[in-house]
Parts: structure tokens; sequence; C-alpha cells
């Protein structure tokens, strides 16, 4: 890839911020997007918006084709069986939610569920909002002094009251790449279904759902290089099929009655109300741009960029960085002695480098660590090792003013 080229998509990499050119290393949050996303999206409101699947005329059979498009190349882009199986969301925590409230419908109080100690909130509360309805119980996997999930401890916790599992792929704090496909083997051996979070995986690997053998799998657009407020949940066809909508409206019915409704036929009946098809056709438009330049090319790359970066960081005294595993994404998380991370964020941000402090919606993991929160760097295709050098030199720089 050539990176300069690619920088040339993304107007806001030229900003200046406090007169400096800015280094954007908060891709772990959100993405920048590229132009091709951006016209995608004028395209639609200038010449295709009109609502989808019910309308007879050209334009609303026009924005219909490419919602659904977009449905295809999801479903390309993870290799799922069938379009049935790829539901549209406003991101990967209303994709979690769903399968909390609809698949948490077949659960039963004293029912016992498995989460990760590294989990997002996302992964986190809509389980505890089931749990103080259906009186569940939890259970969390730990992890190692590498940031890496104790595979042991994860097989100990499975009885005859387990019902579900619900992990992150990627962490957001640690970068570790975890064992799903192993995980989802030992859960399957006990016949529990498994959701995987994959809003840090699928952005930055090749994502291939029936090779993990996912019973769900979601992630979100904004992270994509993408707009935001799309995402996406895979399901099984088998148990998306059992489970309830837990939103009614339009577009996910099939008839209705003052006495009896009945619901769409997979996906719809997951989708209720008017989708923002404007976002769904961009986001068509971000899958073509990671397809063309190719997943396996992004991912070396920000493999060089995470290598150089460590490598650089560790040579700063007092330098603690947090998730050490041999499988790790492009995100380093990090102290400096007794630095602050809000205190660090805020000064680098002077210097033009954005990142992101505190907890990153991940307080457990925190409370592990034995910290309130970290300075964290996430690095996208359109990075450069520049860049690198000029964060690491502006963390050296910040510390020796402590």
């Amino acid at each position: 890839m050539n990176i300069y080229e690619i920088r040339e998509q993304y107007p806001i990499l030229d900003r200046k911020i406090e007169g400096r050119p800015l280094v954007y290393l908060d891709n772990a949050a959100t993405s920048q997007t590229p132009r091709c996303v951006v016209e995608t999206i004028n395209d639609m409101y200038y010449k295709h918006k009109a609502n989808v699947h019910r309308g007879v005329h050209t334009i609303s059979q026009e924005a219909t084709n490419l919602m659904e498009a977009t449905r295809e190349k999801v479903r390309r882009f993870i290799n799922a069986k069938s379009t049935s199986e790829i539901i549209f969301t406003r991101g990967t925590t209303e994709a979690i939610n769903l399968v909390a409230s609809s698949f948490g419908d077949t659960l039963y109080t004293g029912d016992e569920i498995i989460l990760t100690v590294m989990e997002h909130h996302s992964n986190i509360v809509p389980w505890q909002l089931l749990q103080r309805n259906k009186r569940l119980k939890i259970h969390v996997v730990p992890i190692n002094s590498n940031g890496e999930l104790d595979l042991n401890a994860y097989e100990d916790l499975f009885t005859e009251n387990i019902r579900f599992v619900s992990m992150t792929h990627v962490s957001n704090v640690l970068g570790t790449i975890n064992p799903v496909k192993q995980m989802i083997e030992i859960a399957h051996r006990y016949g529990v279904p498994v959701l995987v979070d994959g809003a840090q995986a699928a952005p930055h690997m090749k994502i291939d759902v029936q090779d993990l053998d996912a019973d769900f799998y979601c992630f979100s657009s904004h992270k994509m290089y993408g707009p935001a407020g799309v995402g996406v949940l895979y399901g099984k066809e088998k148990q998306l099929s059992r489970m309830v909508p837990y939103q009614g409206g339009g577009e996910m019915i099939g008839n209705v009655t003052f006495e009896k409704t009945t619901f769409a036929e997979l996906p719809y009946k997951f989708e209720a109300g008017t989708p923002d098809f404007v976002g769904i056709a961009a986001f068509g438009a971000a899958i073509d741009y990671i397809e063309g330049l190719g997943i396996d090319n992004i991912a070396s790359h920000e493999q060089l960029l995470l290598d150089a970066a460590t490598s650089q960081l560790m040579e700063i005294e007092g330098m603690r960085i947090f998730g050490t595993s041999e499988h790790k994404e492009g995100v380093i998380s990090f102290l400096v002695g007794d630095i602050n991370s809000y205190d660090m964020g805020v000064l680098l941000d002077k210097l033009g480098i954005a990142v992101r402090t505190g907890h990153h919606c991940a307080q457990p993991l925190m409370k592990r660590l034995g910290v309130t929160g970290t300075v964290r760097a996430s690095f996208a295709l359109y990075n450069t090792l520049e860049e690198v050098t000029r964060f690491t030199q502006a963390v050296a720089r910040v510390a020796k003013m402590f």
C-alpha cells in the first residue's frame, strides 16, 4: 500500500492542532472516513433518498437495492451462509443488546452466563440488565500477567447451568487477540452458544464466522472507515429463528391486527422502523474500500506500526505497557511513572497527538490491572512510521515535564 496516496483520501489528516500537524491515534474509538465513503453519503442524499422496501417507485427501489447490496457485501466480508443472517443495527452496542434481550427471553432464573474480565461495558451492562430481570449468575474469565485469557479457568466454569458465553474477539484496551475459535469449540462441546464482540477485530483481520463457528458476531461501521450509526449483528439462522424481536414497529411485521401480530422473515424481523439506508449504503463503500486495499495488507502495516511504537516507547524511563500478548493488534495502553493518563493526554494534544485516556469503558479490567485509567494509542491503515516517531518523542517530552 502507498500510505501517502491513501492519506490523500482523508482531508482531516491535513488539520493542524495547536499549530502542529495532527497525528490521529484514536482509531480504536473511531476511524476516519475516506472521501469515497463521504461521496457515497452525498450521492445517497442527492440522488437516492427514499424509504426502502415498501416503495414501488424508482428511487425507493434504488435505495433498497443499494442497502441490500451492502447486506450481501457484509455476508461476503465475514463469510456468512446467507444474507438472512445479517441484521443491521446502530452499532455493536445495539447488536449485543438485541441478543441479550431476545436470546435472553429463552433464559430462566438460575441460568448462568460467562463473560471475560476484558469486556467493554457494552458487553457487560446488557447482561447485567438481563441478570436483574432473570436473576442470572455471571461468571468472569480472568487474565494472566500478559493480558491473555486463562483458558483453563474458562473451561472450568462450564457446568450444566451455563447457558451462554459472550466475549470480545480483541481487547480494546490490551490489544490481545483472543483464541475465540478455540473458546467457541469448548463452549459448543457443552452445548452453549457464543456471541463474539468483533468491534476491534473486523477492521483489522479477516473474519470467517463459519470457520469460527460463532453463533453471533457483531461489529460497527464507524471503526471500519465507514459512517457512525451503523452496525451489524450476524447470527446463525437457527438461533435467530427461535428469537423474538425486542423492538416492534414497521418493517419487521408480517401481519398486524389488534388481536395478533406475526413477524417478517429473517433478517427483517429484527429491523424495526426506517433503517439508516444512507449510512448502510456508505458502509458498503467502506467495505469495498477495505477489500480493495486488502485486509492482510492492512494488518501487516498496522503490525509494523505496533512493533515500532512498542520498541520506541519502552526506551522511555518509567514506561508501563498493559497487554504484552504475542497475539496482539495495533493498540498500546500505557502509563509513564505516576503521570495521570488525563494529564498525559492533554499535553500530547498540545503537541498535535490525538490519543484516548481514561478507563476506555472497561472499568473491571482497569481494576484487574490496578489502575484507574491508561493512555491508549491505536493505529489504522493511514498512520505512518513518521507519526509513530512523533508520538513516541512527544510522550518522552511530556514525561520529562514531570
